[in-house]
């Protein structure tokens, strides 16, 4: 059966009712988008999450308890607990058994860019690129662990081409072509309320990102879980294009993922008031779940214990290490686990029947997407541990204000500052706390604070800090 009488039969034949106008390079890429789509699976989704009274059932969350987690301690060289699990963490990566994983699918557009955001420029002197800041980690890690961290980049239909461009032309940042990965994330079509596929053109189906979750699919249908498996890679260090201060391979947070025999761990941020912007570690019985923000109510998030801290004090910052084989538990033919998808319902520009584009005043339609966190319920022995804003997060996503390029900036500045404090170095800051003459350390001197700190003592660089200065 091929495709055209498979979509006649299932109902959305329509996607094939301007065939006989395309040409044939319009056909062959109408054949393949249609190829990507299991009608199987788009059916029930349409009759779960789209028709009649079987939509996405409401929670009653008063029952959901905060989640523990892992306190950083005062000192982490004097705590035994994670003096341990970093040990553990850096025996895997000089084993080999990590790779770097980073979901790249996303343009910058919201930060009025038009190019795959990995390729975005956020470091406050240098303009190094998020992709050449990730890069420069991984090198710096592999030199400190004498270790081979191979990096996987999921991208997206939209900017695969341009980002597999990029890193040709910077020479994949000295880290070796063969130790870069990259693989498209899979696709959904948008449906309307009756549940018929919207088609973008007459020969163009509506087509979007499956979300975040699906980058554990796309992981095994690019062929890169089966390549990690080969080489004995059995952990994931998962983290998304938008932060550049994430550890791309924390000792720390790997040694705890291992000691407790987790197969999904997660980072947490103590929220810094209750209707900040994170998803919420919650215990639902006995289950590790991620509320987002938007649909926790607010008289979870706004308890508080006797001291009158937030209960709910654990965010979620898209930080996690995931083992190997429970991705494949989860991707295998007839799994028991099953990431379900969420609906989102938006104004998606499409054509009406005749091949007109639609004047759009309200949503008209669903998308379909899936979320990482959803595999941490079926995770045995999940760990939650904590991390802090200038350690590990601090995301570009607006153009202004929170969460933008500039605040960005200003957090490396302040972050760089805390280490040269550290070796016993003033600087002069302005109210704000940033220096005044701008600082940049690139990741191959010091890419956290340890790694910063042994260099330092090591290399003994003279330095003045009275102009604006750049640390290689």
């Amino acid at each position: 059966m091929d495709a055209r009488e498979a979509f006649e039969i299932g109902g959305q034949g329509h996607v094939f009712a301007f065939w006989d106008e395309l040409d044939d390079r319009k056909k062959s890429s109408l054949l393949g988008q249609a190829e990507e789509i299991d009608l199987a699976e788009l059916e029930t989704l349409v009759s779960n999450l789209v028709k009649g009274d079987n939509i996405e059932s409401e929670v009653d969350y008063r029952a959901f308890r905060p989640a523990p987690y892992e306190p950083i301690p005062d000192d982490l060289n004097k705590d035994q607990k994670w003096v341990y699990a970093k040990e553990i963490g850096e025996e895997a990566l000089r084993g080999g058994r990590v790779a770097a994983f980073t979901v790249a699918g996303g343009q910058g557009t919201r930060l009025g860019y038009d190019a795959p955001k990995g390729t975005f420029p956020i470091t406050p002197i240098a303009n190094k690129t998020l992709f050449q800041v990730f890069a420069e980690k991984i090198r710096a890690s592999r030199d400190r662990f004498d270790s081979q961290l191979p990096w996987y980049i999921m991208t997206s239909h939209a900017n695969h081409e341009a980002t597999e461009s990029f890193f040709r032309k910077h020479k994949f940042f000295d880290l070796g072509e063969e130790t870069v990965k990259f693989f498209r994330q899979g696709r959904m079509p948008a449906v309307d309320f009756d549940g018929r596929i919207l088609m973008e053109s007459k020969g163009k189906i509506a087509m979007s990102p499956d979300g975040h979750g699906g980058a554990l699919r796309a992981l095994d249908r690019g062929g890169a879980l089966a390549e990690m498996v080969s080489k004995g890679i059995d952990l994931l260090s998962y983290f998304q294009v938008d932060n550049p201060h994430v550890q791309v391979a924390d000792p720390y947070f790997l040694g705890f993922h291992i000691q407790s025999g987790s197969e999904m761990s997660s980072k947490m941020l103590p929220k810094a008031y209750e209707k900040e912007k994170l998803g919420h570690f919650c215990l639902n019985g006995d289950r590790l779940e991620v509320v987002e923000y938007s649909d926790i109510p607010d008289e979870l998030t706004s308890k508080r214990d006797e001291s009158g801290n937030l209960l709910f004090i654990a965010g979620s910052v898209a930080i996690h290490v995931v083992s190997v084989p429970f991705i494949q538990k989860i991707v295998e033919e007839d799994s028991p686990i099953s990431l379900p998808f969420h609906k989102v319902v938006k104004k998606i520009a499409c054509v009406d029947g005749s091949g007109a584009s639609k004047e759009l005043d309200a949503p008209n339609g669903v998308k379909f997407e899936m979320f990482v966190f959803d595999a941490l319920p079926f995770a045995k022995n999940p760990v939650i541990v904590e991390t802090t804003r200038l350690g590990d997060f601090s995301p570009v996503k607006n153009t202004i204000g929170v969460d933008s390029a500039d605040s960005c900036r200003k957090d490396q500045q302040k972050l760089f500052a805390s280490w040269l404090a550290h070796e016993g170095v003033r600087l002069e800051l302005g109210e704000d706390g940033i220096p005044l003459n701008r600082i940049e350390i690139s990741p191959l001197f010091g890419y956290d604070k340890g790694s910063f700190c042994d260099s330092w003592k090591a290399r003994k660089p003279s330095v003045d800090f009275s102009k604006d200065v750049y640390i290689a």
